[in-house]
């Protein structure tokens, strides 16, 4: 009888030590300062360069900074914006404004809150390698066969192809869109190149295309694809209650040519974005300070 009760109050301290070890843990990675654990944050992006350079960027300061886990999802566009205003993610990357995702943002209303902008001077048009001889969309028709008939685009969902359909029709193109994504849209890109064949495809700035090869946007006499544009971060109704520490930080990330250009080259040439993110971060300490709540 001596030894169980001796046998129960061994278990009963090793069960309580062992709680308190893991407390502590659990407090030192995982929680505020007040010892209460953070929340999960959930981050949409669409597959595209600049995205994907912001989405991981934010995740590393979020983890590695903040102290929060966070999940990163790839989703179209449109379900970027469906997914913020069903409350089932915190933050979007990006929304391309006013017109590339007016459409979207007009669709889910007050449902997210735009935040930014984060970059200005964004682009979006029909691009071509800089030896193709056509300078203007109007001169697509009369070189159609030099381009196969096709233009070649990303995502169906993409703004950019909504554009293009548009620019289809408003300049009687004879063309077809290809669908397609970030990927094999610049693997497209880089086979005509490397045989010195004409290829146009759907393409916006910033990217790191247009540091790796000489391009050029074809002229847009009747504006389809508008004018500069602004790219924004956008979240859901209610982040900044929820989450105040991360609404501050996604409201103050804003960085210019030099810097995104910086990332996405970073994230070609190591081929791993995560780790890509986690270097960039420690080279620009002084811009990501300021960013910080």
């Amino acid at each position: 009888m001596l030894k169980n009760k001796k046998l129960i109050l061994l278990v009963t301290f090793m069960m309580l030590f062992s709680f308190a070890v893991v407390g502590c843990g659990d407090a030192g990675n995982d929680g505020d300062n007040d010892g209460k654990k953070k929340e999960t944050v959930e981050l949409l992006y669409v597959e595209w360069a600049c995205a994907r350079a912001q989405t991981y960027i934010t995740a590393d300061i979020l983890e590695n900074i903040l102290g929060y886990d966070v999940d990163m999802i790839s989703v179209t566009a449109a379900a970027m914006y469906q997914g913020l205003a069903n409350d089932e993610a915190d933050v979007g990357f990006t929304a391309w404004l006013p017109l590339t995702h007016g459409e979207y943002v007009k669709q889910v209303g007050d449902k997210v809150e735009i935040l930014g902008p984060n970059y200005e001077g964004a682009k979006i048009g029909l691009v071509v390698p800089d030896y193709v001889d056509i300078n203007s969309i109007e001169e697509l028709n009369g070189v159609k066969d030099k381009f196969g008939g096709q233009i070649i685009g990303i995502d169906p969902g993409a703004g950019i192809m909504q554009a293009t359909e548009e620019a289809l029709i408003d300049y009687d193109l004879d063309f077809e869109i290809m669908e397609g994504s970030d990927a094999t849209m610049v693997g497209a890109l880089k086979d005509a190149i490397a045989q010195d064949e004409w290829v146009v495809v759907t393409g916006w700035s910033p990217h790191w295309k247009f540091a790796t090869w000489d391009l050029k946007y074809l002229e847009d006499p009747k504006l389809v694809y508008g004018e500069a544009e602004t790219i924004s971060s956008i979240a859901r109704s209610g982040l900044k209650e929820d989450m105040p520490e991360v609404y501050e930080l996604i409201s103050n990330f804003h960085w210019g040519d030099e810097e995104i250009g910086s990332a996405m080259a970073l994230a070609e040439e190591l081929g791993d974005s995560k780790l890509a993110a986690r270097k960039w971060v420690e080279d620009n300490q002084d811009l990501v300070n300021s960013w910080l709540p």
